[in-house]
């Protein structure tokens, strides 16, 4: 997973169809990804709670919940045998180990948002593909951060499509390689305008990954 960066955006865009000529039109994919999920609510959240769950295998599920404060830019970090409260602005005092958790549950949470607060990344958009565990026909969306920043730098993502901008499935791929995991999206739920995909399947159909005590505070 990458944290944000501050270098300079590169488009890389292929156009399928019509070019449109409406502000909604012009918009890059990704910002319309980010906007569908509800992104121009975020500056009327105060902070945001969940949990993160992953099945490790067929009886044990880890747990990490957290609370981020979106406005004052902290975050407190809880599992059974920890608890952590650490600033998002004192990056000399962060808890490294804890912030590569903060920003890989986050970007479960929250990656069509990511698609607008990051700028370090490439993107690439092809019609007319399938989706790999539904096979249905999707627009592929791929995204590749730089490879010089984050704790994961150069990772990946295809995201595939549906026709109102929603990502019904991805295929995270770490360090640009050419094979990853396909995963679903869904279970979407709105919290005051904000949507978040609650589960993530794999090809079994397996709930592998999920979310659970979400809140979202408005101010």
């Amino acid at each position: 997973m990458k944290t944000i960066v501050l270098l300079g955006l590169v488009w890389m865009l292929v156009f399928v169809g019509c070019t449109g000529t409406s502000n909604d039109e012009e918009k890059p994919l990704p910002m319309k990804v980010a906007e569908a999920y509800g992104f121009d609510q975020m500056d009327q959240v105060e902070s945001i709670h969940y949990t993160w769950n992953v099945r490790v295998d067929s009886v044990t599920v880890r747990s990490r919940s957290w609370e981020w404060g979106v406005s004052s830019q902290t975050v407190r970090y809880s599992d059974p045998d920890t608890a952590v409260t650490y600033s998002l602005s004192e990056k000399d005092n962060f808890p490294e180990d804890i912030d590569g958790r903060f920003v890989n549950d986050k970007y479960w949470l929250l990656f069509p948002f990511q698609l607008a607060w990051d700028t370090g990344y490439e993107f690439e958009v092809i019609a007319d593909q399938t989706a790999p565990i539904s096979g249905d026909n999707a627009t592929k969306l791929t995204i590749v951060y730089d490879d010089t920043e984050g704790y994961t730098p150069g990772d990946a993502y295809d995201l595939y499509l549906s026709g109102d901008h929603m990502i019904n499935e991805w295929v995270f791929r770490r360090g640009n390689g050419e094979n990853g995991r396909a995963m679903t999206w869904e279970n979407v739920q709105n919290f005051g305008g904000i949507k978040i995909a609650m589960d993530h399947r794999d090809e079994n159909g397996n709930r592998v990954l999920w979310f659970s005590d979400v809140e979202v505070v408005e101010k």
